[in-house]
């Protein structure tokens, strides 16, 4: 990569960070100091206190990114980051649950993912996108890790008031780093790995495959939410302040990410993809019966253990198999839903956990997430084992459409291509590869006309 690359990429990738700090970083204290405020009493409440940010965020992610097309990026993400800033002091100021709430549409409704994958791709190269994709995707994990962290140390000091406001003058700094630090692109394009298509939409709802994975990431998700209506009030119960549950999170973190690498390598290694999901699924599940039958301090950090390695391995695993199960030319769209579902499933996780709790304890809270694991883990188990295939991208030369649809047809008949799309308006080639048995310069000589 170009410095322009690397910094361009390196900055993004800081500003998706906040903004998924946002929704992070109250998880493992926020319950706890809900339940001072007026309104606080009702778990159900809180947990849309907690969600509130992920429903206005899957409804909006997707239309400011096609308002970027229009209007430009840079705009549109500090329009967003400004959105975000004024609904942390709103939540920071607020003196009840529904001003929290108020606060939190507010935060989610400054949806700038999409804008901010759409620039990283006018600001790279072919070859380098995937690499700055990955670069902003890796923030996703880090952030949260970080958040389990240092939320209940920063708690300690400046209470969750304070980490609102935090965040805030963060977002507003970020704007900043917008226009300082991230390049001006040359030109804003449509970039099909990397945008939604509207024209796509019900082709991608319409995949069998691609539902089972986004039904994964709702109940993923939801899952995760769920269970920060219970877990701190449980080491509460243990005799743990809430300044200390650090000293549970970062172990179990830890050790979590350890054993996640050798499953993730080989997952991807041995092209077992989906024996390495389906196994992790029932880790999971199996976390919700220990967490239901487990008493007593050093059981329920052993179930939080065997959910957090379940968690690490599915949220780095099932971006994967969205880009290898999704058409070629429609992996932009196919990511664009995943996304939104994604938040779809905090919201509802949050919400439904916050009721059950409230109204039926946490049993039935343990019940019902471990009734959605189970039913994930039979979509799962019904799935097609996923080719073993990576997606690349080419820089073609100016051409026609009938010339570009050729030029596909003679790519996609090459040894070791699966799919293959030229795409003249965007100058661009997508192909799906084998993993093994793909000669790549075989496919440069022909994209270059030597052949």
């Amino acid at each position: 990569m170009s410095p322009a690359e690397l910094r361009a990429s390196i900055g993004l990738a800081g500003i998706f960070g906040l903004r998924m700090l946002g929704m992070f970083i109250i998880l493992p204290v926020f319950a706890l100091y809900a339940e001072h405020l007026p309104g606080g009493d009702s778990h159900t409440l809180i947990g849309i206190a907690l969600g509130a940010y992920g429903l206005t965020q899957a409804v909006l992610q997707i239309p400011f990114g096609w308002i970027s097309d229009r209007i430009g990026r840079k705009p549109v993400i500090a329009g967003g980051l400004v959105l975000f800033a004024l609904g942390s002091f709103i939540a920071a100021g607020a003196h009840d649950i529904y001003w929290v709430i108020a606060g939190r549409v507010i935060q989610g409704a400054g949806a700038i993912s999409a804008a901010v994958m759409a620039l990283a791709a006018d600001l790279t190269r072919e070859e380098h996108r995937t690499k700055a994709m990955a670069m902003i995707g890796m923030t996703i994990g880090a952030t949260f890790a970080l958040s389990l962290i240092v939320a209940p140390v920063l708690n300690r000091f400046i209470g969750v008031p304070g980490i609102f406001a935090l965040t805030g003058v963060l977002a507003l700094l970020a704007i900043g780093v917008v226009y300082a630090i991230i390049p001006d692109p040359q030109i804003s394009h449509f970039h099909s790995d990397a945008e939604a298509q509207s024209g796509q939409f019900l082709d991608v709802l319409r995949d069998r495959e691609l539902l089972r994975l986004n039904f994964g990431v709702f109940a993923l998700h939801a899952v995760l939410m769920a269970l920060w209506m219970v877990v701190p009030f449980s080491l509460r119960k243990f005799g743990l302040a809430a300044d200390h549950h650090w000293q549970v999170y970062l172990p179990v973190l830890l050790v979590s990410a350890a054993l996640m690498v050798p499953a993730i390598v080989y997952a991807e290694r041995k092209a077992r993809l989906k024996q390495v999901l389906v196994a992790s699924v029932a880790l999971m599940l199996a976390a919700q019966v220990l967490l239901a039958l487990l008493d007593g301090f050093w059981g329920l950090v052993f179930a939080l253990l065997a959910f957090f390695t379940a968690f690490n391995v599915l949220e780095a695993s099932l971006p994967s198999l969205i880009t290898k199960v999704a058409p070629v030319g429609a992996k932009g769209t196919a990511i664009g839903v995943y996304s939104s579902i994604q938040f779809l499933g905090t919201f509802a996780g949050a919400a439904g956990g916050g009721f059950l709790s409230q109204h039926y304890g946490a049993y039935a809270l343990f019940g019902a997430c471990a009734v959605l694991s189970a039913l994930w883990l039979a979509v799962a188990a019904s799935m097609k084992p996923p080719a073993a295939v990576r997606t690349r991208m080419y820089h073609v030369q100016a051409m026609d459409n009938p010339s570009a649809a050729a030029l596909s047809q003679r790519l996609a008949a090459l040894p070791g291509v699966r799919e293959a799309l030229v795409l003249a308006e965007e100058g661009v080639a997508y192909l799906k590869v084998d993993m093994k048995g793909f000669d790549e310069q075989h496919v440069l000589r022909l994209i270059e006309g030597e052949i």
